[in-house]
């Protein structure tokens, strides 16, 4: 089974930021895409909900985050699967048009479905995403004021918990996850501001990558969808995944270690050369050169 295939059963939604625009004018952008009907509910969040004709609802609700509540807007997605990838990308290049605009303070979150996975593929995609990270926050370009606050890096006393565990139910990976047993965790636990946030599995069923800087790029957006559901992919299939010695970051062959991690992956064909311009684009070195060519001029990128 190609990658391709395996992702289209993967469940996921996208929460997307935005400043320089107000969440009715958001609400219009994506009826303009999709249909259906548009009803400001109200509500703390003063939420405004697409109605699509396929039943499902897209809300844009405030964000404290990101300043002026009037003039600000983040965009839940509903559950949606990779056939619907050219409708959310559509919705993107809508809201962009009407003047979404991402500065430093936007961000994507990425959720990943797991209602259905065992508690060890659960924990394999902690450790596949523990041994790259140092790799991946480089590839996606997070900035250092997120990591510092909002897209902390993995707890390694996590990692050890989870090694030391290796849970087999869901209340030991609960356990593994906050330090204590935390079943039903609220919606703002602290615990929640890593870069791979496991509070939701408890909540909604879902692991969040929270690494994602804000874009307003279509591409971009559905790159890194693609990226957390091919991890996903690797999770569900791989026996046992290790994450005792974590990859440490080198520049001198970065683009080369990333472009063998997505070949891992199954990033090979014409549905991924975008995706993977791109993951290696904030990269430096050479995507075929682990080190460089011998006989290159220094300075020299391949």
């Amino acid at each position: 089974m190609s990658v391709l295939e395996s992702i289209q059963s993967i469940t996921f939604g996208t929460e997307l930021e935005y400043t320089g625009i107000t969440r009715r004018a958001a609400a219009i952008a994506i009826f303009n895409v999709l249909g259906g009907n548009v009803r400001h509910v109200g509500g703390a969040y003063d939420t405004w909900t697409v109605f699509a004709p396929d039943g499902r609802e897209w809300n844009v609700v405030s964000d404290a985050s990101l300043g002026d509540r009037g003039n600000s807007a983040e965009v839940v997605t509903p559950i949606l699967r990779y056939a619907d990838m050219a409708t959310l990308q559509n919705v993107v290049r809508a809201l962009r048009k009407a003047g979404a605009q991402t500065p430093a303070c936007t961000s994507q979150h990425v959720h990943i479905g797991v209602v259905d996975w065992a508690p060890r593929q659960i924990a394999n995609l902690a450790r596949i995403y523990y041994k790259q990270e140092a790799l991946i926050l480089r590839a996606v370009g997070t900035l250092q004021e997120r990591l510092e606050r909002y897209t902390r890096p993995v707890d390694r006393e996590f990692i050890a918990r989870l090694e030391a565990m290796k849970p087999t139910t869901r209340e030991e990976l609960n356990v593994a996850w906050f330090g204590y047993a935390n079943p039903s965790p609220t919606h703002y636990d602290s615990h929640r501001y890593r870069g791979l946030n496991l509070n939701n599995v408890w909540r909604t069923g879902t692991v969040e990558f929270r690494v994602f800087n804000g874009t307003s790029h279509a591409g971009v957006v559905r790159t890194n969808i693609l990226f957390c559901l091919t991890l996903a992919a690797m999770a569900l299939s791989a026996k046992c995944a290790s994450s005792k010695a974590p990859r440490e970051y080198s520049a001198a062959s970065a683009r080369y270690d990333m472009r063998v991690f997505l070949l891992r992956l199954g990033w090979i064909g014409a549905e991924f050369k975008n995706p993977r311009m791109h993951l290696l684009g904030n990269l430096p070195g050479s995507a075929a050169w682990k080190n460089g060519r011998r006989d290159a001029v220094p300075g020299q990128v391949g």
